[in-house]
């Protein structure tokens, strides 16, 4: 019988996050609290997003809307890694960095759960920026996805490609 598999995942759906950036933008645009403050967010590249306003407190305000937005789209706030307001000029300015794919220390750190916890018959094989999980038997590995559901971990996971 052939091994049963998944693989263990990072990634972002961009379209989700454009569209809780968009109903932010929207939201900072009509609510009063943010009237001429000069707040706004905007995309800054592929993987980065800046948010200006004219005082720290405003710029955290903005990164707040967007974190709620980005937890109503059914994304992790783990994705975002974001750092602080910085004063630029009159302005301050936040950057918030997208975080995709699994690094090597990532990887070995589940790698390491699974094998320390998980049941005996399941291998874990890093992938480049993701782990192939196989066993033999598919209950195995349902026992290793709800580990990893339940291990606090500081990366969004998604398990894919189950067979």
């Amino acid at each position: 019988m052939a091994d049963s598999s998944f693989d263990v995942v990072s990634k972002i759906d961009r379209q989700e996050v454009d569209n809780a950036l968009n109903q932010t933008v929207k939201e900072v645009g009509h609510r009063f609290d943010f009237k001429g403050t000069g707040a706004g967010i905007a995309w800054s590249g592929q993987d980065n997003i800046q948010i200006k306003a004219n005082s720290e407190e405003r710029a955290n305000a903005v990164l707040d809307v967007f974190k709620e937005k980005i937890i109503k789209r059914g994304l992790s706030l783990k994705v975002l890694d974001a750092g602080e307001p910085k004063l630029s000029g009159k302005e301050y300015q936040l950057a918030i960095a997208l975080k995709e794919g699994i690094d090597q220390e990532h990887a070995k750190k589940i790698s390491k759960i699974i094998r320390d916890e998980g049941p005996k018959g399941v291998k874990a094989q890093i992938q480049g920026d993701e782990l192939r999980v196989s066993s033999k038997k598919k209950d195995e590995l349902q026992d290793v996805i709800s580990l990893l559901k339940g291990k606090e971990l500081d990366i969004a996971l998604q398990f894919t490609n189950y067979r």
